[in-house]
């Protein structure tokens, strides 16, 4: 049964006969099963989430909107639409997929908020858009048109179909939230093309950069159009035979096309591919219903989580290729860790959630979007990070103000970049976040994360259940849970107690409503619940000690200090005057103790004196240093999503120990 058959219709934002704008979720599985909830069924009260999303919607959409229009980068449509091609054009060649990311989190933006002012802006964009589409359907702003390079010529490196994948999340996010309208049918055209171009039979290509398959996928679920879902799984199965050409210095790998996707064991080669073509696979293997498939990417996953993955949950450790390193390969101060890859992978996860309902996939999210999407903004969500590094050696000062910078540089966030997929990619993100907050499963509503606000949903077997959820989370870890409606029957209401939350306790209906220990992974509540019930959840958010692995080379005798969800760090701002971070020294045997949303641990700053000299001027000595205790401090440590806001600063997350 597709989407499209399943469809409910009642008036969505002015738009009558629309889709149920209120369960309108960015990822529908064609079959039946575990749903996440829609856009409308989960409403954030004040929090750490709301605070983000309020930003995004005051600031970042349209500080987004507004560098792509002073770069060129919109009125690149409006030359095609002119027939005035020909002439330098602004913008790398995958410019195009930025303004379909602008659109996406305009048309999640606008499911939750109605802003009319965004709504014209939204179609002043969408008619701009809609009028550079060639008569069959390409649209393209880079090739194909008088001037530039023909269509397809460079599948390599040109992103053509990449571009064309962001323009059909695009529309599915305005189809399932607005219904039919003009970027729906822009989309349409544009996946007919694709399909007529590499359909079975015709060309049997792949783009250099994957996407497609997860708009394909995705548009397909949404429209009932299963020529959609066959044209992903086609370039999925085509991946790693070796069907494009390498470039520069770069192998197969790099594009994920060394080795076929069921066949590989873990993720490598540029990082943001290798996720997206993940995703893209879930999606195919769900909807074809092939197991095997799904259980490549399940090996996949499992083991670049156990073996390629920081702390932070940020993944990619190479700059020269953006990609994943070796098994274990994992330097703090060159993570690249883009951001781009850290919303990748929520993308696979959650996929692989409704899938499976395997909790870890869940875990991950939870630390990936503390601690890398939550990172990348700054405050006023108008600079973002787009490499998230765990240690920065030099405090950076070279960020332009006015100007694109080079995107790979952390330390400061930028305003814009060259290559400016991040600031897109966490616009929509957020706008969206509150989708991802809970799932339902039959007369099951399972809370995955924890943000303060209200869930209304419709569940599968009938009736409604809604709940209030009041918490401070991630600073404090009581998460009360009130049951403002429910159904005249037994429902279960689950809540994830995170793998790292050893201590955790429930309390409530079901439970005799004293206090009992809650193990990590689900505490389950299934009886008649009834309006009133309260369920508490307390977590252990205490400052603790995480050690590495010892076979992570980079970090061997160093310790981090996490703090519930949050991953925390030192900054040289709170380090004495003219002290340096290379010098610190924290004592493992001193318990970190909290203090406002971060910690503070007992340290020792050590003089840099060796004893004896060193041979031909090397930085290495035939004798062993001799480090002296120089000045014993408490250090607090802050939550590395809030690093470098306060100015250039040195940082490291994991600690040098005594």
């Amino acid at each position: 049964m597709t989407h499209h058959a399943t469809l409910t219709t009642s008036p969505g934002p002015g738009r009558p006969g629309a889709p149920d704008a209120v369960r309108a979720r960015p990822v529908v599985p064609a079959t039946p099963g575990r749903r996440g909830l829609g856009v409308g069924e989960v409403r954030l009260a004040d929090g750490f989430w709301a605070r983000l999303q309020e930003t995004n919607a005051r600031a970042t959409l349209e500080h987004c909107r507004t560098w792509m229009e002073r770069l060129g980068w919109l009125a690149n449509f409006d030359v095609v639409a002119a027939g005035t091609t020909g002439g330098e054009r602004p913008g790398w060649q995958f410019s195009d997929s930025e303004v379909y990311k602008l659109l996406e989190a305009m048309a999640w933006e606008l499911a939750r908020t109605g802003d009319p002012a965004l709504e014209a802006t939204y179609d002043r964009l969408v008619d701009r858009v809609a009028a550079a589409q060639d008569e069959d359907g390409y649209l393209n702003t880079c090739f194909g048109h008088a001037g530039q390079a023909g269509r397809y010529t460079d599948l390599e490196s040109g992103h053509e179909l990449y571009c064309t994948g962001h323009l059909l999340q695009a529309a599915v996010a305005r189809f399932r939230t607005a219904g039919d309208g003009r970027l729906v049918e822009v989309a349409r055209r544009a996946a007919d093309q694709a399909c007529a171009e590499f359909g079975t039979g015709a060309r049997a290509g792949i783009c250099g950069h994957p996407e497609i398959e997860v708009g394909l996928a995705e548009l397909g679920r949404a429209l009932g159009e299963p020529r959609y879902t066959e044209q992903a799984r086609l370039f999925v199965e085509r991946r790693g035979h070796g069907t494009l050409e390498p470039i520069r210095l770069l192998s197969p790998a790099y594009f994920q096309d060394d080795v076929p996707v069921r066949e590989a064991d873990v993720w490598s080669g540029h990082a943001v591919r290798a996720l997206y073509l993940a995703a893209g696979a879930v999606d195919v293997a769900v909807d074809t219903g092939d197991a095997d498939l799904l259980g490549s990417v399940t090996r996949q996953w499992e083991r670049t989580v156990e073996r390629r993955t920081y702390l932070t949950g940020g993944m990619g450790s190479r700059h020269q290729d953006e990609g994943f390193g070796d098994d274990w390969e994992l330097p703090p101060d060159r993570a690249y860790c883009e951001t781009c890859a850290g919303i990748a992978s929520t993308m696979v996860s959650w996929r692989l959630y409704l899938a499976t309902g395997d909790v870890r996939y869940a875990d991950l999210m939870e630390r990936t979007y503390y601690n890398v999407v939550a990172t990348s903004p700054r405050s006023d969500g108008q600079a973002f990070f787009y490499a998230n590094p765990l240690h920065q050696r030099v405090a950076r000062q070279d960020v332009e103000p006015d100007t694109e910078n080079p995107r790979a540089e952390g330390g400061v966030r930028a305003p814009w970049f060259d290559v400016s997929c991040c600031p897109t990619n966490v616009a929509r993100t957020l706008a969206s976040w509150h989708a991802y907050v809970a799932s339902v499963d039959g007369d099951e509503l399972t809370l995955l994360q924890y943000a303060a606000g209200e869930v209304r949903t419709a569940l599968d077997d009938g009736g409604e259940l809604a709940l209030r959820v009041e918490t401070r989370y991630p600073d404090d870890g009581s998460v009360r849970v009130e049951v403002l409606d429910a159904p005249d029957r037994d429902v279960t209401l689950r809540l994830r107690v995170p793998a790292w939350a050893d201590g955790a306790t429930v309390a409530g209906p079901g439970t005799g409503r004293a206090a009992h220990a809650a193990a990590p992974g689900w505490v389950e509540v299934r009886e008649v619940l009834r309006r009133g019930d309260v369920v508490v959840l307390e977590l252990p958010v205490a400052p603790r000690l995480t050690w590495p692995d010892p076979r992570v080379d980079a970090v061997r005798g160093c310790v981090a200090v996490e703090r519930g969800p949050l991953v925390l760090c030192a900054e040289s701002t709170d380090l004495p005057a003219g002290a340096a971070l290379e010098d610190l020294r924290i004592d493992p045997t001193a318990e970190p103790r909290p203090e406002a949303d971060g910690a503070v641990v007992r340290g020792t700053l050590l003089t840099r004196r060796a004893s004896g000299a060193q041979s031909s001027g090397l930085p290495y000595s035939g004798v062993a240093p001799v480090h002296e205790p120089f000045e014993e401090l408490e250090l607090p440590l802050v939550p590395y999503h809030r690093w470098a806001e306060r100015g250039p600063s040195t940082m490291r997350v994991f600690l040098p120990t005594l």
